[in-house]
């Protein structure tokens, strides 16, 4: 397939865009019948001994047990397969663009940046994104960047104010010496020469005061240089807190009036502080979204929007022209909700111990996504049309006043006072009262993922999206670097796509309806990612338990069934190995990924859907939580030499530890039986997997017995899952 342009007169042959589906496709399509035909076997199988062979309670309760841990497998197998079914990958022609338009003709683009915390999230950090963008190859008087700061800190506005006098350097140094990494830091941090010293000591001077702000927590008057600035500062009163303060909209750049040092117009920058209510609820980093969305229709009213995580700065200055080789096609713009760049990050290890790559979601699976209906939205590198967040591709929701529809014309300055005040009121807390903002327009409520839940609801709609993954990453962010930072973040996704699943719009059954089987799938296998937990759970106790009391579960080695088992077990790991490689990825990364999905089954897919649970009870649990994104010293450098960060001593481990605890001793055990000449072959298959799961846990048996640093795992949580482990041992020698 090839996009072609037309556009303001201008015709062309050369295209914007092309797609092809990868040579894989036929392949993974046989291999899935094949693959089907073997699951359909091992139920069987099971389904066979539970009704014929199970005379014991105990019998039919293992039977059970296996039956609905495969039953999850072969689930979440076939719902993954939607993802190789028609997988394609894309590219784009950007220098084409002149041929069909005018810079003059370029499209506005708002630019959103949610921060929620200056500790968590330090401003530094978040005005080097914003500056990333700013500074992109597109016309400066078409950009406007709002800051959304959901902790309501003066500590981020002052950031912003003195990002402000750096841009009017900065933006013009880009654009004379052509460079790629716009995010100062990270020029600075790679590129020395003697040309680039004032510069660069322009941004030091910045970046000490506002870290010396932050430490000092408050905006003391020797930094405050004007009485506008005055002015904007004595908002923040005694009354004024994190949770209850009224809203606050400061234009710090206005493209109409403010140069830089060359005479060029700098962007629009604005920083929003949505009002807070104790007795209003907020509903987190959607209803952020939704106010950026009402505010931008009445300042600018841009037809793109892109949405970005403060941690994300932008990697290549082309991409928005990237994005408009799709917008400027006729053939797909009338449905395009948006185009979504992969989130892929700096910072990672060598081996990536953690996983935090996230291969398949952001790259492999949306591909396979790409070729159905377009992949899902994950929340940062996403350019929206302003249009798809009011109503379906063919009919129009209004708003509850003209200013905010897609279509509104803004003819006002942004500093003018009826601007200013619709704005504000726009932002207020009690405003989407009796409206439908996050139920039919804006960014959707109802889900801790947000960004999954819109984008799964805009293509339920009709619309479709695109995947754009260019060999040099469009943006780059940081990643945790300890694992209960790593495992807090997923059983914040694991809450949230519970709340999907189990929602009148769930996923398997509206989501296919609505889509079509396939694309419903896909879905589906992220909506019920939690229910990983069952078949990780069970296969790392059950068959170890009773390897520990000398009871075989399994086929023997001699039997028809072991093969099948291991054709199993080779076959979607085989399979999942290839696409990982071939992706580009390396095979240390896949056994730490592969290594990751077990130690997730056992923490945060068990204590996402436990807290699910007792949420859905009525039961008081933790909210919304930040990752981190403050590197701490010493974390960093075992991070780097690829050693595992436990430390804290979270509940979250204990089933790990657990878990390679009681595989370590079945396995010693087991062996010497095995050695011994006792039943070599109905142990074969739990024995290979006992050995397996102890390889896997080879870095927790480190950080319980090997180190003595900070990272190792907690003595008390080394205690407790001894004791349970004992427990738990001494309850399955009374029921074998």
């Amino acid at each position: 397939m090839v996009g072609r342009g037309l556009r303001g007169g201008y015709t062309t042959h050369a295209p914007l865009h092309t797609s092809e589906p990868q040579r894989r496709t036929a392949l993974n399509r046989v291999f899935a019948a094949v693959y089907t035909s073997a699951i359909i076997a091992l139920l069987y199988r099971h389904a066979q001994n539970l009704l014929l062979y199970s005379p014991t309670l105990l019998s039919f309760s293992m039977t059970l047990s296996l039956l609905i841990s495969d039953l999850v497998l072969a689930f979440m197998w076939a719902s993954a397969q939607a993802f190789r079914m028609c997988p394609i990958r894309r590219k784009e022609f950007p220098q084409n663009l002149k041929r069909i338009m005018k810079e003059e003709d370029f499209p506005g683009l708002d630019v959103f940046i949610c921060t929620a915390d200056p500790y968590k999230e330090p401003p530094i950090n978040v005005v080097n994104t914003a500056l990333s963008l700013m500074a992109y190859d597109y016309p400066t008087e078409k950009i406007s960047v709002y800051v959304s700061d959901d902790g309501g800190s003066a500590l981020t506005l002052f950031a912003f104010m003195e990002a402000a006098k750096f841009a009017s350097h900065w933006l013009p140094f880009c654009r004379e010496h052509n460079i790629m990494e716009r995010s100062p830091q990270v020029y600075f941090a790679s590129t020395w020469n003697p040309e680039i010293e004032n510069i660069k000591m322009m941004y030091e001077n910045m970046k000490v005061k506002i870290e010396h702000i932050v430490d000092k927590g408050e905006v003391s008057d020797e930094y405050i240089t004007d009485d506008q600035q005055r002015q904007a500062f004595n908002k923040w009163t005694k009354g004024f807190t994190r949770i209850d303060h009224p809203t606050v909209i400061q234009v710090i750049l206005d493209k109409s009036q403010d140069k830089d040092v060359s005479g060029h117009f700098l962007p629009n920058l604005i920083y929003v502080s949505r009002q807070k209510s104790k007795t209003s609820p907020h509903n987190f980093k959607a209803g952020a979204l939704n106010v950026l969305l009402r505010v931008s229709a009445v300042m600018t009213n841009s037809p793109i929007i892109l949405t970005q995580d403060c941690d994300m700065y932008s990697n290549d200055p082309q991409t928005p022209l990237r994005v408009l080789c799709y917008l400027s096609d006729p053939a797909i713009q009338s449905k395009l909700a948006y185009i979504q760049f992969p989130q892929r990050f700096h910072g990672l290890n060598k081996n990536d111990i953690y996983a935090s790559e996230y291969k398949r979601l952001f790259q492999l699976n949306a591909m396979g996504f790409d070729g159905l209906q377009g992949p899902n939205y994950v929340g940062s590198g996403c350019f929206f049309g302003r249009r798809a967040f009011f109503g379906s591709p063919s009919t129009l929701l209004p708003p509850e006043i003209p200013e905010l529809s897609p279509d509104h014309v803004v003819d006002k300055p942004i500093k003018s006072q009826d601007v200013l005040s619709l704005a504000h009121h726009v932002a207020g807390c009690n405003y989407e009262n009796q409206t439908k903002w996050g139920s039919k327009n804006g960014f959707r409520y109802g889900s801790l993922v947000e960004d999954f839940y819109t984008g799964y609801r805009l293509q339920c709609e009709g619309w479709k999206s695109l995947l754009s993954n260019p060999e040099r990453a469009a943006f780059l962010g940081d990643v945790p670097v300890n694992l209960f930072d790593v495992l807090g973040q997923c059983k914040r996704w694991c809450i949230g796509l519970f709340e999907v699943a189990f929602s009148k719009y769930n996923t398997l059954i509206f989501g296919s309806h609505s889509m079509g089987l396939l694309i419903g799938l896909g879905y589906s296998h992220y909506a019920f990612w939690p229910i990983w937990f069952i078949p990780v759970a069970f296969y790392s106790f059950l068959p170890q338990l009773a390897l520990l009391n000398k009871v075989s579960i399994f086929p023997k080695i001699s039997e028809p069934w072991f093969f099948l088992y291991v054709f199993l077990f080779l076959g979607a790991y085989g399979q999942d190995f290839l696409d990982f490689v071939l992706a580009g990825g390396t095979v240390h990364r896949w056994w730490n990924a592969q290594r990751m999905w077990m130690i997730r089954g056992l923490t945060c897919y068990l204590f996402g859907s436990v807290e699910y649970l007792l949420k859905s009870l009525g039961i008081s649990t933790h909210g919304f939580t930040l990752t981190s994104k403050v590197l701490d010293d010493e974390q960093s450098k075992r991070y780097d030499q690829g050693i595992f960060e436990f430390g804290i001593p979270s509940p979250l481990f204990v089933p790990l530890t657990m878990a390679a605890i009681i595989n370590l001793l079945s396995f010693v055990l087991g062996l010497t039986e095995f050695l011994g000449g006792s039943n070599k072959e109905g142990f074969g298959l739990q024995m290979l997997l006992t050995g397996f799961i102890v390889v896997n846990c080879l870095p927790i048996y480190g950080a319980i017995a090997l180190r003595s640093d900070k990272g190792k795992m907690p003595t008390q949580i080394t205690v407790i899952s001894t004791f349970l482990s004992v427990a738990l041992y001494s309850t399955a020698s009374l029921c074998f």
